[in-house]
C-alpha cells in the first residue's frame, strides 16, 4: 500500500539526510515529493506538474520515461542485472566502450568504467599519477586546478576542487595542489586584461612547475558548479597547447558538459581539443542509472602493461564497474542521439534560448547572463552597476526557486546564480515557458527585497 504524504514527510524528517542541504531550514518548508515523470515534466504527490529546468541535477537528456530507455532496461534486466568486470566481461560494457571511443575526441582509445562523476575524476587522478611513476618521472605528482573548480565530493576530487564553501572544512584531509584563476570575467577586477590575464597566469604556473606537474584538470568551456563560469573562446585550446609544450597531461572533466549540453556532443570538440584523460558521467545513461567512464590514450594505457611481477597494474575498481543495466541504457541513449538527430536539432533551440535570455538582460537585479548551449547561469545582484551581491542570509537564489515551483518549474540555485539546464529534448514552447517562469520568479523574489 502506498504511504500518505503526512507519513512520508514525517519519515523524511526523521530518517533522511538530503545532500547539500541545511536540514534545519529545509524541514520548515513544504516537502515536494516527486512521484513520477513524463517527458520534460515531473509530478509531485499532489499531481502538480513542474518543468524539469535542471534535468534532475544535470543528468536527464531525452526526458523522463523515454520508451526506448525503459525498454533497454527491461530487456537487460531479463538477462542479468549485474556481474563484475574483475576477470569477466559483459556485452553491454564491451559495446559501450567501443561506442564511447568512436564518439569522443580523437586519440582516446581505452575506457575505464566507474559509478559517478567523482569516481570518474578519482580514476583520472590516479591514472595520471601512476602514469608518471611508471614512466620514470616520480617528481611529477602535483595537479593544477582552476579557482572555483568543482570535480566531485570524494577526497581526491575535493583536493582538485576550489570552492571554499564546499571544500575549506576538509583542507586537513586533502593533498596539496596548484591553482590558476578561473576566467570569471564578470567578477574580474581588471576587465581590460581579463581574457588574457587568466591564461597568462595558467601558462606561468604550468611552465614554472612542469617538472612536478602530473596534470592540469578543468571543466572545458563551462565551469558548472562554480556558477556557470563560461571560458572565453580559445581558452581551452591554449590550455591544451601549453600542457603539450610542457609535457603535462590534460584531464577534461566533462561530467556536466558532456552529451550535448554545450551544443556539441562533448565540449572539448568545440575547440578541437583531445585531452589525455576524459571524465564522463551524469548524462551518459540519459539520466536513468549511475554510470561513469574515464577515457585515456593508448600511450597512457601502454605504460600500465607489463609482467605480473612488475606490479604495473592499475589497482582500482568498483563493485558496480561497467554495470550491465547502466551500460545497456547508455547504449540506448546513444542510439537516440543518432535516431532523433539530437545534436542537429540543438542550434535553433540554443538560438531561441539566447533570444529569450537577452530579453531578461535589463532586469535591475540580473547582473550577468552566461550561456553555453543549453547550460545557463543568471547571476543575481543587489546593485547592477556596483555588482554588489545580495546578503548571504537572504538566500535570494533559494527564494527564486521557491517562486519558480509555484509557477510550475523545478530550478536549482548555486548561491545567487540561477541555473537553467533543461533536457535536450525540450520543445521550443517548453523552452519559452521555462524562461518566462524563471523571469517571473526572479521578479517576485527581488520585489520583496526592494
Amino acid at each position: 500500500m502506498p504511504h500518505d504524504y503526512r507519513t512520508l514527510t514525517q519519515w523524511d524528517h526523521d530518517y533522511l539526510w538530503h545532500p547539500f542541504t541545511q536540514m534545519k531550514g529545509f524541514r520548515e518548508e513544504e516537502l515536494v515529493i516527486i512521484t513520477r515523470g513524463e517527458g520534460v515534466y515531473l509530478f509531485d504527490h499532489l499531481g502538480r506538474r513542474y518543468l524539469d529546468g535542471v534535468s534532475s541535477l544535470w543528468v536527464n537528456v531525452h526526458g523522463h520515461r523515454r520508451r526506448e530507455l525503459d525498454q533497454a532496461l527491461r530487456e537487460q534486466l531479463a538477462k542479468v542485472a549485474h556481474s563484475t568486470l574483475l576477470g569477466l566481461a559483459s556485452p553491454p560494457a564491451i559495446v559501450l566502450a567501443k561506442r564511447l571511443v568512436e564518439i569522443t575526441p580523437a586519440g582516446l582509445s581505452k575506457v575505464f568504467f566507474s559509478d559517478n562523476g567523482s569516481t570518474a575524476v578519482e580514476v583520472a587522478l590516479k591514472i595520471a599519477f601512476q602514469y608518471w611513476q611508471l614512466r620514470g618521472r616520480p617528481k611529477k605528482q602535483r595537479f593544477l586546478k582552476l579557482s572555483q573548480a568543482y570535480h566531485g565530493d570524494t577526497l581526491g576530487a575535493v583536493s582538485v576542487g576550489g570552492m571554499p564553501l564546499f571544500h575549506e572544512i576538509y583542507r586537513p584531509l586533502l593533498f596539496d595542489t596548484l591553482t590558476a584563476p578561473a576566467p570569471y570575467c564578470y567578477r574580474c577586477e581588471e576587465q581590460e586584461r581579463c581574457r588574457s590575464q587568466c591564461l597568462t597566469r595558467l601558462e606561468e604556473v604550468v611552465e614554472t612547475h612542469q617538472e612536478e606537474l602530473a596534470a592540469v584538470i578543468l571543466e572545458p568551456v563551462m565551469q558548472g558548479a562554480a556558477g556557470m563560469i563560461a571560458q572565453p573562446p580559445g581558452y581551452l585550446g591554449r590550455v591544451r597547447e601549453i600542457t603539450r609544450e610542457c609535457g603535462v597531461l590534460l584531464i577534461a572533466d566533462e561530467v556536466a558538459t558532456g552529451f550535448g549540453r554545450t551544443g556539441s556532443m562533448f565540449a572539448c570538440q568545440q575547440e578541437g581539443v583531445s585531452p589525455d584523460l576524459l571524465c564522463l558521467a551524469k548524462g551518459i545513461t540519459g539520466g536513468y542509472l549511475p554510470l561513469a567512464a574515464t577515457l585515456t590514450t593508448e600511450e597512457v594505457y601502454q605504460a600500465f602493461l607489463g609482467e605480473y611481477h612488475e606490479f604495473k597494474t592499475f589497482f582500482h575498481g568498483h563493485s558496480y564497474t561497467g554495470n550491465p543495466l547502466g551500460a545497456a541504457v547508455a547504449l540506448a541513449s546513444l542510439d537516440i542521439f543518432e535516431k532523433d538527430g539530437v545534436l542537429k536539432n540543438l542550434p535553433p533551440k540554443i538560438t531561441l534560448f539566447s533570444q529569450r535570455l537577452a530579453q531578461m538582460a535589463d532586469h535591475p537585479h540580473i547582473g550577468d547572463i552566461r550561456q553555453r548551449g543549453l547550460m545557463v547561469g543568471l547571476e543575481l545582484v543587489a546593485d547592477r552597476q556596483a555588482k554588489t551581491p545580495f546578503p548571504v542570509a537572504r538566500r535570494l537564489g533559494h527564494q527564486v526557486i521557491l517562486e519558480a515551483r509555484k509557477l510550475g518549474a523545478i530550478l536549482r540555485p548555486l548561491g545567487d546564480v540561477i541555473v537553467l539546464m533543461p533536457p535536450l529534448c525540450i520543445s521550443f514552447e517548453e523552452l519559452s515557458t521555462l524562461t518566462d517562469i524563471t523571469y517571473q520568479a526572479i521578479c517576485r523574489a527581488t520585489e520583496r527585497e526592494a
